[in-house]
């Protein structure tokens, strides 16, 4: 099969993105006729990949698609540090043990997506490991204090008089640093990584190469409409989460988030024709089916129908909830089976304001009263709002 040529690929490429440096630059390196080394970096700072990294990951696969290869950095040295992008202050630093563990996690979550054999892994401890201090002094004579402060959100609490750690100026050098050990032709990330990410192209010049091209992608949305989507927020969708938890999530997003989500999420113009609870549901099956095949997309629209939609809830697959043989006050109980069956934090506010609204049954029965004392028995079904449910075990 022939490919794009170099003019075509173009568009397909740069499609979209919020920013790119260059569109000349990146038409003269396709013109090359070579595979691209296409970079894009991952921190272990927690075990779940979301839909929020999956943006980038679908722009990576199609530089795959294209004949390009994929170089996927596994950040194990920077995430000792933290990513401070986006931070209001210093983020408390992962211990070895953590971030081992969380990188296992992360190649079998990411070829969901990319295509194996056209990638590259690489861990950034390969190199930093191997720094001397003198190594260390000699990357930071390579930048200045008041190039760091023209970040966003370094100038931001540097003006509110909140502390920046010198720790924290590492993080743009190492990520631009790990571009010049690679050799990265194209540097890929979110909106937020612009900056660390133009670091590379001066260190790459610095060490003449030839810079990197940088494309970034629009930041997604979390859950809550409000944040972009954040695990440490608990507003994701994990794309290793059951299809059945991950349909449910996708069936609470705002009529108005759909919007974004639509392109973003599953590649597609959202279809303001359709009405919002069908757009919602094809949106929810696409998603399933991207992470977990067609199978588990049609068994898990046929769940929600079930437990929603046809509100035959006693027959549906619900997550099992462990309660104790006591007296529970629904806040707690609900708090509880939140927590536990959907590792969803929610304030007991929220929930107060749940019950009040008459979102919450237990044993098909409303409960208003944010009072209210129950004992749960096994085969019982608590309904905490319209897409979450248990059943008592």
């Amino acid at each position: 099969m022939s490919l794009p040529s170099p003019q075509e690929q173009l568009p397909l490429l740069t499609s979209g993105s919020n920013h790119l440096v260059s569109a000349p630059e990146l038409l003269k390196k396709l013109s090359e006729n070579r595979p691209l080394r296409v970079k894009l970096g991952f921190d272990p700072s927690s075990p779940d990949i979301h839909l929020g990294h999956a943006v980038t990951l679908r722009k990576v696969r199609q530089f795959q698609d294209l004949g390009h290869l994929a170089v996927i950095i596994i950040g194990d040295y920077t995430a000792m540090i933290g990513d401070p992008t986006g931070r209001s202050k210093t983020r408390p630093a992962l211990s070895p043990e953590q971030i081992a563990e969380n990188a296992r996690t992360y190649q079998d979550q990411i070829f969901k997506i990319i295509d194996p054999a056209k990638t590259e892994i690489r861990r950034n401890s390969e190199w930093f490991g191997q720094f001397s201090y003198a190594d260390v002094l000699k990357l930071n004579s390579r930048m200045n204090v008041a190039r760091m402060l023209e970040r966003d959100d370094f100038k931001k609490r540097f003006e509110a008089g909140v502390g920046i750690t010198l720790t924290e100026f590492q993080y743009p050098l190492m990520q631009g640093y790990d571009s010049v050990m690679v050799r990265a032709d194209v540097e890929l990330g979110g909106n937020d990584q612009l900056f660390n990410n133009l670091v590379g192209r001066d260190l790459q010049k610095d060490d003449g190469q030839e810079p990197q091209v940088v494309m970034v992608m629009p930041i997604l949305q979390g859950l809550d409409g409000q944040n972009k989507m954040s695990k440490s927020l608990d507003n994701y969708i994990g794309i290793s989460e059951p299809a059945i938890q991950m349909f449910g999530k996708a069936m609470s997003v705002s009529d108005e988030l759909m919007v974004q989500w639509h392109p973003m999420v599953i590649g597609e113009t959202y279809n303001t024709e359709r009405h919002p609870m069908q757009a919602k549901k094809h949106m929810a099956f696409r998603i399933v089916e991207q992470y977990h095949g067609k199978d588990a997309a049609v068994s898990a629209l046929a769940d929600f129908e079930t437990r929603f939609s046809k509100k035959d809830i006693i027959h549906a697959d619900l997550p099992q909830f462990a309660a104790e043989a006591r007296e529970y006050g629904l806040i707690e109980l609900a708090e509880a089976a939140y927590k536990n069956s959907f590792e969803i934090t929610k304030s007991r506010g929220d929930i107060r304001k749940l019950i009040q609204q008459g979102s919450i049954q237990f044993a098909g029965e409303k409960i208003t009263d944010p009072a209210a004392r129950i004992t749960p028995k096994p085969g019982d079904i608590l309904r905490l709002d319209k897409t979450h449910a248990v059943r008592v075990s």
